[in-house]
């Protein structure tokens, strides 16, 4: 969702309202379920609120920037059309998406799936083995 803000800019809908990041963000999932067709799918987003990461450190994040108001007004939109993509959005309080989704990763290769992770982020390279790839949706 940041990548698709900040790749996308000047969109609205007819009330003002930022669209870029809802725009770009389904721009990247249809693509997505149209070349790949995965068997199964789901997406994950961080709740508001502490986790047990800033319960441990105080300052765990403490230097990152605070989300634009404008893109946080997207996050139901982009949920809502998860939701009618057919893709199920995941989150666990206490939790962020990065661990909900190294957990599903984790247990659906476990399992014997071949498991996809989709996100730009390189810190889950280190989950990449036989079972599990990763996939920037740049590329």
């Amino acid at each position: 969702m940041y990548r698709a803000y900040h790749a996308i800019r000047g969109l609205s809908g007819p009330d003002g309202r930022s669209t870029n990041a809802v725009y770009g963000f389904v721009t990247m999932l249809r693509k997505l379920l149209n070349d790949h067709k995965p068997q199964y799918i789901a997406a994950s987003f961080d709740l508001p609120g502490p986790t047990f990461r800033s319960e441990l450190a105080a300052d765990y994040k403490a230097n990152r920037a605070p989300m634009p108001s404008d893109l946080a007004e997207q996050i139901p939109l982009v949920h809502a059309a998860c939701e009618a993509l057919g893709v199920p959005v995941l989150t666990y309080g206490g939790f962020e998406a990065d661990d909900v989704i190294g957990t599903l990763a984790m247990r659906g290769a476990a399992e014997g799936h071949s498991v996809a992770i989709v996100t730009g982020d390189k810190d889950f390279l280190q989950l990449v083995n036989d079972g599990i790839r990763l996939f920037n949706p740049r590329d």
